[in-house]
Parts: C-alpha cells; sequence; structure tokens
C-alpha cells in the first residue's frame, strides 16, 4: 500500500476531523495522523475533574452542516468533557472520517523535499508518509506544562497534570490533595476535588477573576428553538467579531450612568457564562471601564469568601480579561471549607517537591496526590516540539528563532515552509475566539486554497517574507492598541520559563479576520508565492 497522500494532516481534534471530511469531500486523499487513540484532540485528554466548556454548547459544535446541527442535542448549557468527546466521536462516525484516521499515530518529524516537492514525514513508530500538503491541527492549548520544580520526580505519591488526566477513574476519596494552578482547569477542578479529598491544599500564584457559569439542563423545548433557529445562529457567528451568536454592546462602562451600568453588570453577572466579559464594549482598551468591571468582580468574591485573610489573597489585581476569562461553578465558595487551605506562592513560594509532598518558604504540605494545574505550552508548543523542516533544511524552531521570533502570514502559514497549513495558528484569532468557528473558517479557506491550486496546475504555495512580516507587525500594532499586552499570561507566554514574552492571537474579530482572508484568496492569494511544476523545474 502506499504511503503517500496529497495531505497529510496532524490530529484529530475539531479540526482535523472537519479538514479530513473537507479533503475526502473535495477528492483529495488524506491520512490523518492522531497519537491518541481516537478522535478528540484536547477533549480526549484533558479528563479532569470538573472539566468542562466554557463557550455554550450550542455554539460549540460544527455549524457547516444543518444535518449535523440537528442530529446532535447537548444535554447541558456547558457541555462536560465526556458529552464533547462523545460528540466528536458522533461527528467523526456521521462524516465517516475514521477510515482517513490513523490513531497511536505521533509525528515526529515532517521535512520538505524541494526536489520532489512534497513533505516526507516520519511517526515515532518509524513509519515514513509522503504527502503534497502539510496541514497542522494540532491546536493551541496541546502541550501540557509542568514547572520544573526542584525534586518534582521525587514525590512518593500520586502525580496527574489536569491536561493529560488518565482515562481511568483516579481515587481522591480521604486523600490530602495539593492543586498547583488557578487557571481555568484548576478553577474548574477545585471543587469537585474538595467534594472527594479529606485535606486540599491549594498552591495559587496568581488570583483570577471568575464570572458563574450558571450551566444547567438545557430542555427539550429549548433544543427544538436552538434547531430551528440555526440559520440564524449560523449567520450571527459568521457575523460577529469573536465567532458567538451574541450582540456586542455599544455601551462604554465609563460612559454609562452609575445606577444603568451597575443593573446591566448585576443582570449578566445573573445571566452567567461569558457574556460577562462583554458587558461593555471597552473593557479590553480603556482601563477606567476595566476597573469599573474588575472592582465588580472583586466585591464579590468579598461577598462569598468568608475568611478575611483568605479573600484577600483571592482578589486578582491585573487588567480584567486579559488573562484568560474563566467561568466557575462555587469556585470562590470552595475556600469557606473547613479542609481546604489557600497557599498564596507570592507569600511563600514552592521551594521544592520532597518525597512526601510540597516545601514552601514557610513549612512543608504532607501530601497523597499532587495536582498539577499549570496549563499548557500555549500557541507555538506543539508546533515547535515537532521537527518541522522547511526549505534548504531550515527548522520550524530555528526559523521562529526557538519562539523568540515567529512570524506567519493570517496564523495560516510560515514563509520558507512549502505547501504548509496551520488550522488556527499563531496570528490568527484562535483561542480569544469561539474555537470551532475559527476552526471552520480556516478549514474551508485552506479548502478553496486547494482547489485554487489544483484547478490551475500550481505545485507549491507559501507565504512571501514580506506579507508575513507585515501581517506579524498589524497583529503586534492592534494588541498594543488594547490592555492585553500589559499583563503576564499564557497569552505572551509568561507562564513558560525562559519563553519569549509576545502576543500571538490576532485581535481585529474574527469578522473582520474573515474579510482579509476572502479579500486575500479573491486576490488570487496575495502574498503568497505560488509556482507551477514548469517554473520549479
Amino acid at each position: 500500500m502506499s504511503n503517500h497522500f496529497d495531505a497529510i494532516v496532524i490530529g484529530a481534534g475539531f479540526s482535523g476531523i472537519y479538514m479530513t471530511y473537507k479533503l475526502h469531500q473535495d477528492g483529495f486523499t488524506v491520512k490523518t495522523l492522531e497519537k491518541a487513540a481516537g478522535v478528540g484532540g484536547v477533549w480526549n485528554v484533558a479528563r479532569y475533574p470538573g472539566a468542562h466548556c466554557d463557550s455554550e454548547s450550542h455554539c460549540y459544535n460544527f455549524m457547516f452542516s444543518e444535518e449535523l446541527y440537528r442530529k446532535w442535542a447537548w444535554s447541558k448549557r456547558f457541555a462536560p468533557q465526556e458529552e464533547i468527546l462523545r460528540y466528536l466521536n458522533f461527528a467523526a462516525d456521521e462524516l465517516d472520517v475514521k477510515k482517513q484516521m490513523q490513531f497511536n499515530t505521533e509525528v515526529s518529524s515532517a521535512k520538505w523535499d524541494e526536489e520532489k516537492t512534497q513533505w516526507q514525514i516520519l511517526t515515532s513508530e518509524g513509519e515514513e508518509f509522503t504527502a503534497t500538503y502539510l496541514i497542522s491541527g494540532v491546536g493551541c492549548l496541546s502541550t501540557s506544562n509542568i514547572p520544573n520544580f526542584e525534586g518534582r520526580d521525587n514525590f512518593a505519591g500520586e502525580s496527574y497534570h489536569t491536561g493529560a488526566w488518565p482515562h481511568t477513574p483516579v481515587d481522591l476519596k480521604g486523600k490530602r490533595i495539593g492543586v498547583i494552578g488557578t487557571g481555568s482547569s484548576g478553577v474548574q477542578s477545585i471543587p469537585m476535588i474538595a467534594q472527594e479529598a479529606a485535606e486540599l491544599y491549594v498552591f495559587q500564584r496568581t488570583p483570577q477573576y471568575t464570572s458563574p457559569a450558571r450551566n444547567r439542563t438545557i430542555t427539550e423545548e429549548e433544543n427544538a428553538q436552538l434547531k430551528a433557529d440555526y440559520a440564524g445562529i449560523r449567520e450571527r457567528i459568521v457575523a460577529s467579531y469573536a465567532g458567538y451568536p451574541y450582540v456586542r454592546s455599544t455601551k462604554s462602562a465609563v460612559g454609562t450612568p452609575e445606577e444603568e451600568r451597575l443593573a446591566m453588570l448585576e443582570a449578566t453577572w445573573e445571566k452567567g457564562g461569558l457574556s460577562f466579559g462583554s458587558t461593555f464594549n471597552d473593557i479590553g482598551i480603556n482601563p477606567n471601564s476595566n476597573d469599573i468591571v474588575s472592582e465588580f468582580i472583586r466585591s464579590k468574591i468579598r461577598e462569598t469568601v468568608k475568611n478575611p485573610e483568605t479573600v484577600e489573597s483571592l482578589l486578582p489585581n491585573y487588567y480584567y480579561t486579559t488573562k484568560r476569562p474563566i467561568i466557575d461553578t462555587n469556585y470562590h465558595e470552595t475556600y469557606n471549607k473547613e479542609h481546604v487551605t489557600l497557599i498564596d506562592l507570592k507569600e511563600q513560594p514552592i521551594v521544592r517537591i520532597t518525597k512526601s509532598g510540597i516545601q514552601t518558604a514557610e513549612k512543608e504540605y504532607t501530601l497523597d496526590i499532587i495536582v498539577y494545574a499549570t496549563g499548557y505550552d500555549a500557541m507555538t508548543g506543539t508546533l515547535l516540539k515537532l521537527d518541522i523542516i522547511g526549505r534548504d533544511g531550515v527548522t520550524l524552531k530555528e526559523k521562529w528563532a526557538d519562539g523568540e521570533k515567529v512570524e506567519t502570514y493570517l496564523g495560516l502559514g510560515v514563509s520558507g515552509f512549502p505547501n504548509f497549513f496551520t488550522i488556527t495558528g499563531p496570528q490568527s484569532p484562535s483561542v480569544l475566539t469561539n474555537v470551532p468557528a475559527s476552526i471552520e473558517q480556516h478549514v474551508e479557506w485552506i479548502s478553496d486554497c486547494l482547489q485554487y491550486l489544483k484547478m490551475n496546475q500550481i505545485k507549491t504555495i507559501e507565504p512571501t517574507e514580506e506579507a508575513e512580516q507585515q501581517w506579524s507587525k498589524q497583529c503586534m500594532d492592534i494588541a498594543n492598541s488594547t490592555l492585553y499586552t500589559k499583563t503576564d499570561s499564557w497569552y505572551t507566554g509568561s507562564n513558560i520559563e525562559g519563553k519569549t514574552r509576545g502576543f500571538l492571537i490576532y485581535l481585529g474579530g474574527l469578522n473582520s479576520y474573515r474579510q482579509i482572508c476572502s479579500d486575500i484568496a479573491g486576490n488570487g492569494y496575495e502574498g503568497y508565492q505560488l509556482k507551477t511544476t514548469e517554473a520549479i523545474k
């Protein structure tokens, strides 16, 4: 059997499923390689207690097919991990793409062969593939990060990372458990772990702004209404700034009278979900407006947490939304439980992991289990981990100076790497949108591009250096006009020791980005070098 395909896709999450389907439908041969045992991407591995989506279920799914949309009914407003994984398996089966997928197969390297104008792909198992096109669907949050604490391997108990949780149940009952990290996975898992643990110690580096999820069951009537409004929901998603079917606020926080402003904040707080961060239209750009909303959340934390010393440690002071906005269920309430202790790492940093637990600057905490809720090497981590080698033997790691100078064109391609596409890659809207909406836009753009190349007998496509540099500057200029770059976060890479600080997300809005990509394609793929077979010879 030949191991040559028109396209190799890496990853079988949302991106891989839809990309595989589109390629096959368009008449391309495709093989999708996935290191896990099945589809699901991050939802196949992040099985920690309390893992939920923070986008509302009815828009956190594929929207390209009304038939597919109508066949599935979500049970919860915010779906738990296991239901999302069931959905992705359902979608893969309905679209009949698993036969193009190879699981338990990790890509170890991909090298561009200039003479043959194709990619050579090698797996960790020693299997070789070749392909005209290489498409990354690895996602922005797929490489777990565990800080290099001294003595980490000495711990005699059990250790788990929320991003690589076992597929079999972990017995937490009656255990002394330490959770390091209070990002999204920490905020979701801590209340659930507290229900089981005899003692729970939360080691917090940075307190978080959270708003209530208000998760609940979706009724049959609501599901019927959502299915009936498929066209409207999809139209609103496509037209929206962040890929959600909601109308953006037109009001400024500072420009709204105090009584009206408070009423609006209370109403969106009670409604719950990520919509709280969109109560006003200038939270991300106006420090005064941001402070109004930030102080409102701090007041809610003060109302909830009873211990005065604990509540002070839980009050964040950075700009709200400049770290990932988090929705929670009983997170701050958990600190009122007698068996839950908050350790503020700014007051007593972790010195080392010991055989029996965690040693801080003040004392040692004896533990049975350590949970690392320490997030991911976001945006570039997984791409840099892959050994991708472009023209003239230059690796992607070298091209990006080991992450110090990341430049792409549209977050879709990289100069010097012909016929290579990245779905929701660095410098696309990606994680600051409803990600499936961004994925669909990218997959459809790539699909249209490959059909154009085929129709016009174009052998290779890659961005020009000039287009790449201009796009990267545009992304950074927009980011610097906001508050996002004023805060250390995984958006900027500051959660990874030694990683160069940057901002690799396009903040101009998914709707604007969609139009830019469409215009570039309409102009014969402006900013790209296109070469026919004759030109290559």
